[in-house]
């Protein structure tokens, strides 16, 4: 029996509106007619609380710290599973078998090479050009050179042949915008590399040297880009969603999705955490004075890599990528003062009543700015790492609205505050 939910007017109507449940028992009342059977639309600034589409591909509950990519828990996946199996398991719906996971990486690894022409492009960008806007230019630009792979009605086949070339190419241009930002030559992929492996190497070999893989910084990016795969509907997410709404194709769906998250309050986040503990260091040091000053209501700073939008007791993610970044540090050594720094925030935080009390935990964004910044990866380069590993959740959220027969093309209303109806005077008249 459909579960219904009353609204009532002020012109006295009542109407009936459906209550659907999902499979973890969250709730949604079904406006679809609301504006159909009244006139009225809702008002919901940011969102928050609007469910855009119905979706299969992660489960989120930020009052309990869940978080379960197809129905696996992150803990385990970060524990059992690599990052390519898991663009699998988001893209795709299932874990793959041996003989579909081995097909799926031969088919990665055959299409990792980009057109030579594209390299034109790269060194014509200026060369403090941001990482960012190369990143996204480069994947829009890589529908020049598939132009039968842009239609919005695909085969399977076809569909598949796009998100191949694109989850394996994206890790070259990120690695080429990287060496171009920093004048080095580009190093091609290596086919006797695993995913993330070819990718460090790219980012950090240099010609007539040897560069050597730690195994610990191996495993660290490939948690990171685990964590980052996926997380429901995000800015980011929902801009490829809304995007792709309109049939484009999904090199341009994704383009619009890095853009997305090159924003400081979504995939910037973690660049501003070094740049805040780049502050405390000019400062003198005292993060303990930064502390105060964020518990002060008047001060307007604000502790950078602490508490969550959407998690409101604790990041799940944070807590796994936590260890791998102690693990790195203590192998490493490293004398860094803003690592210095970075700890102590954090040890101070985790023991101060007013962070415990608001439940302002570091989160991912804190431990993954200080991961990178020990790999030797810039600031710069940090938000491109997230486009890297959110890459197979946003393709596999573009995938499944795609395929979905009830596909529409988004379009929000809005609620107009302007001038009402104006008659025309003209210039001269103006004064």
């Amino acid at each position: 029996m459909t579960k219904i939910a009353k609204l009532t007017l002020d012109d006295g109507r009542t109407i009936d509106l459906p209550v659907i449940e999902g499979s973890e028992h969250e709730k949604a009342i079904d406006i679809t007619k609301l504006r159909a059977q009244t006139g009225y639309v809702t008002l919901d600034s940011g969102y928050m609380n609007t469910g855009a589409c119905t979706s299969k591909i992660t489960f989120l509950d930020g009052e309990n710290g869940i978080l379960r990519y197809r129905g696996y828990d992150i803990a385990e996946l970060c524990e059992k599973s690599s990052f390519l199996e898991v663009s699998y398991l988001l893209i795709y719906g299932e874990l793959p078998t041996a003989d579909e996971f081995k097909a799926f990486r031969a088919k990665i690894r055959n299409h990792s090479l980009i057109h030579e022409d594209m390299k034109n492009f790269f060194n014509n960008y200026p060369g403090q050009t941001h990482p960012m806007a190369i990143l996204s230019s480069m994947v829009c630009s890589l529908s020049a050179y598939y132009p039968g792979l842009l239609e919005s009605d695909q085969s399977p086949e076809d569909r598949d042949a796009t998100i191949t070339r694109i989850l394996s190419k994206v890790r070259v241009l990120a690695a080429f915008a990287y060496k171009r930002s920093i004048g080095q030559a580009f190093v091609y992929p290596k086919n006797s590399l695993n995913y993330v492996a070819n990718f460090l190497n790219m980012m950090f070999e240099v010609p007539a040297e040897d560069y050597e893989i730690d195994p610990v910084a191996q495993r660290a990016m490939e948690l990171l880009l685990i964590l980052h795969a996926d997380h429901e509907q995000n800015c980011s997410t929902s801009t490829v969603r809304l995007v792709g709404s309109s049939k484009a194709n999904l090199f341009a769906s994704i383009s619009s999705g890095i853009c997305a998250l090159w924003g400081p309050l979504h995939g910037g986040a973690n660049q501003e955490v070094l740049e805040m503990l780049e502050d405390i260091h000019k400062d003198g040091g005292d993060y303990k004075k930064f502390l105060d000053m964020a518990k002060d209501k008047n001060n307007p700073f604000k502790l950078m890599g602490f508490g969550h939008r959407v998690y409101k007791n604790f990041d799940p993610r944070a807590k796994i990528i936590k260890k791998a970044c102690d693990d790195l540090l203590a192998k490493w050594g490293i004398n860094d003062p803003l690592l210095e720094i970075a700890k102590g925030l954090e040890e101070a935080a985790l023991k101060d009543p007013y962070f415990v009390e608001r439940k302002l935990y570091p989160n991912v964004d804190f431990y993954s700015g200080i991961i990178y910044r020990a790999m030797g990866i810039p600031t710069n380069m940090f938000t491109v790492m997230f486009a890297i590993g959110r890459l197979p959740g946003w393709i596999a959220q573009w995938k499944e609205m795609v395929e979905d027969p009830a596909m529409k093309i988004g379009r929000p209303r809005q609620i107009y505050t302007g001038e009402t109806s104006r008659t025309y005077s003209p210039i001269e008249r103006r004064g």
